[in-house]
Parts: C-alpha cells; structure tokens; sequence
C-alpha cells in the first residue's frame, strides 16, 4: 500500500515527525485507554515509592493506538532515558548484547514490535530480563568461552501488534501487560481538538467529530486526516477549517463516512463483483486489486472484520450483508451464512 492512502500504516519521515510533535509527554496529557492508564499509572508509582526501577512492560494492541507515546511516557514518568529499537533490527545475539551493555542503571529501553526479534536474541533476552545478565561467546569452536556480564537495573517497554506470536516465556518475564484498544468517537474528538491546538489549526466541534467519526479509531489517523484537512482549508479555503472544507477535505482523500478508504472499497467490490461475495482466498483477493496479501490482510480486513463488513471463514473471506449495503448493493439471501473459523 503506498503512502498516498491516508489510513495506511506506513508513514513519510515528514509525517513521523508531525506525529511526534503531537504525543503527550505524561499520562495526564494522554487521552483515552483510560484503564490502562490507571494500571501503568499504578506500576509506575509503585517502582517510584520504592526507588526501584519499574517492571518489564508489553504494549500490545493494533498500530497507531499509541504504544511508541506510552513507552516515551514511561520514561519520562521515571526520569529516565529513553533507548529506542526494533525487533526486525535485532537479528543476532550480538546485537542485542551491544545495546544492552551500553544501558546505564534505570533506562528505559524500548523495541518496537518485539515479535520479530531472531530466536537467538530472544533467548539471551529471557536472562537480560529475570537475571539482569547475559553471557557473552568468547572465540569460536571448542576454544569458545562464556563470560557473564552483569547489567544495570533497566526497564524493558515492549510492543507488538500480535501478541500472539510471542513466546510464553518471553511474555511471562514482562510484569505488566497492557491491551490498548480501538478508541471511540468522543475520545478521538478530543485527541482531534487537542492536536489542532499544537497545530494551530482552527477548528469547530463539528469539524473535529467529522474527523473522529472517520478514522477507524485510531489517533494516528485522525491526526492524519487533520492535517490533510488543514491542507485543503489552506489552498480552498484561506486557512478555515469548517465543516465543509472538513468534508470536502475527506472526499477528496477517498475516506467516507465510515471511514473506509479506496483499497477497503476496492476490496469489498471485488469480493462482491469478482466472486460474488465470496468465499475467496486472500491471496486471489489481493491479486483482484493489486496488493500484496500482507498489506489486505494487516491494513484492510482488520477494520473490514471488526465493523462487520468481511467474514474469514474456512473456506476463505466472505462479505457480510453490511458489505453489500455499504455498496449499494443487495446482498443474496444467503450472505454471510458461511460457516465461521
């Protein structure tokens, strides 16, 4: 999926560090996820009153709900440093012995989609976290020697889009678990109204629910679709951001009122016109609009499944009588009776 789709997960430099600019630096500051912020809250002053460093903590949940703002927040609730990494970059034992001998005591050491650390780094990783040690390989072959190499007390923060592909023991080790959830309309209204401030934008009450109302839940979207709405209003609309140029904004970026973009269209009128609503396999589905499986399965049918739109059924996908009707479309009187995984 390619940058010009305003829901898509991946993001431009440019728009990361407009993201940036938006994150709140405290739990006050954050809005929505109102029980997990209530439980780190709990975590965090616990490692306070104790002049302890705080537990391991695992952000799970989908992108953009705000896992990378919550690990800042951490580190920055504690005092400490923040380092930052990625599982995908964390190929070898090696390289996670090089980050984590380099940590000083109390730093809070964050890795984003911790799914996709190598094996052989998960497993010196188990020791890192319970022992606060890792053994290091000396040489090669039988002249190979094993040194232990205490670490400083540290805070390991977490985050993966599929919890489910961790290891139980890697997910045991972390002592706080947090499921961030979809956001609902009136918390993304304010996250929408908030962000327009640090913008400088702005924008009425009903500008800032039309915005909330189409970006599937998720804050990284919506302050997308904010600052593309700020775009139109200034070229169209000498800077004002009413609800028309809100609307017209949104039009033109292909995102409708219930937040469905051009490739989760593209997707339901194929299943319906292709394969006459399914069943079908994802593979042949994403070849009908021209992606790649992953990009269907990860950006379009998470949001297409939870609103009710698609099905997965042994079989393969199916659309939903909502499919039909948001297509304008009658749906057979045997849509959606497929069999469920």
């Amino acid at each position: 999926m390619t940058d010009e789709s305003v829901t898509s997960v991946n993001s431009t430099p440019a728009e990361r560090a407009a993201e940036a600019a938006l994150r709140p630096s405290s739990l006050t500051e954050f809005v929505g996820q109102a029980r997990v912020k209530q439980q780190l809250g709990l975590v965090l002053d616990a490692a306070h009153a104790r002049s302890a460093s705080a537990e391991h903590i695992l952000l799970a949940g989908p992108p953009g709900l705000g896992k990378t703002t919550l690990a800042m927040i951490v580190a920055s609730e504690v005092g400490a440093p923040l380092r930052i990494t990625s599982g995908p970059t964390i190929q070898h034992a090696g390289d996670l012995a090089s980050i984590l001998s380099s940590l000083i005591p109390g730093e809070v050491l964050f890795i984003d989609e911790i799914h996709r650390v190598s094996r052989t780094a998960e497993e010196m990783l188990y020791m890192a976290m319970e022992d606060f040690r890792v053994d290091v390989m000396i040489g090669k072959g039988a002249g190979a020697t094993s040194i232990p190499l205490e670490l400083p007390p540290f805070t390991l923060v977490g985050a993966t889009t599929r919890a489910g592909m961790l290891p139980a023991p890697l997910r045991d080790r972390f002592g706080f678990t947090a499921q961030l959830d979809y956001y609902d309309a009136s918390d993304l209204q304010a996250i929408v109204s908030r962000s327009a401030i640090r913008l400088d934008i702005d924008i009425d009450i009903d500008s800032a629910h039309e915005i909330a109302g189409r970006s599937r839940g998720t804050p990284r979207i919506a302050n997308r679709l904010l600052r593309r709405a700020r775009d139109y209003a200034q070229v169209h609309n000498k800077g004002v951001l009413d609800l028309i140029s809100t609307r017209a904004a949104l039009e033109l970026y292909e995102v409708d009122e219930r937040g469905l973009d051009r490739l989760d269209r593209a997707v339901l009128t194929a299943l319906i016109d292709k394969f006459n609503g399914g069943p079908v396999g994802l593979s042949t589905l994403a070849l009908a609009v021209a992606e790649e499986p992953e990009t269907v399965d990860t950006v379009c049918e998470p949001y297409l499944v939870r609103e009710g739109y698609m099905s997965r059924t042994q079989r393969g996908r199916i659309a939903t009588p909502l499919a039909w009707t948001a297509l304008g479309r009658t749906a057979p009187a045997w849509t959606g009776q497929l069999p469920l995984d």
